[in-house]
């Protein structure tokens, strides 16, 4: 079992970020110490790897939400948690490819720039 400190240390996300994450339905309230302190499992620490991977990916809080609460569900949830891994996927290629066209252009613009026409440069 793991304090609130060593699992901030170990996913990168602080402690605030962690109570946040429970309050708001993403993460299962963890044990508690005799102390009353918060005592994460090695279950919560893989649950927050793919909580913080959608979330770093774009994934809105309520469908992360709706997603946490499949897995609580259990087995019979895999196509419906399938599906809304899908859905994210598509969103997530979708931001892929608008990034790969921004990225053309910065890079058309790098290639001008260097050159020596500074007509065909501007803006």
């Amino acid at each position: 079992m793991l304090t609130i400190a060593e699992v901030a240390e170990r996913t990168g996300l602080s402690p605030h970020t962690l109570r946040y994450y429970e309050r708001a339905g993403l993460l299962d309230p963890p044990e508690r110490g005799g102390n009353g302190h918060r005592r994460y499992s090695e279950q919560d620490l893989s649950m927050l790897g793919i909580l913080s991977r959608l979330r770093a990916t774009g994934m809105s809080i309520a469908d992360t939400r709706q997603y946490a609460q499949l897995c609580r569900d259990g087995e019979a949830t895999y196509d419906a948690r399938r599906e809304l891994l899908e859905e994210h996927r598509r969103k997530v290629l979708e931001r892929i490819a608008a990034l790969h066209e921004d990225l053309t252009t910065i890079e058309y613009k790098i290639k001008l720039y260097a050159g020596a026409d500074r007509d065909l440069a501007r803006p």
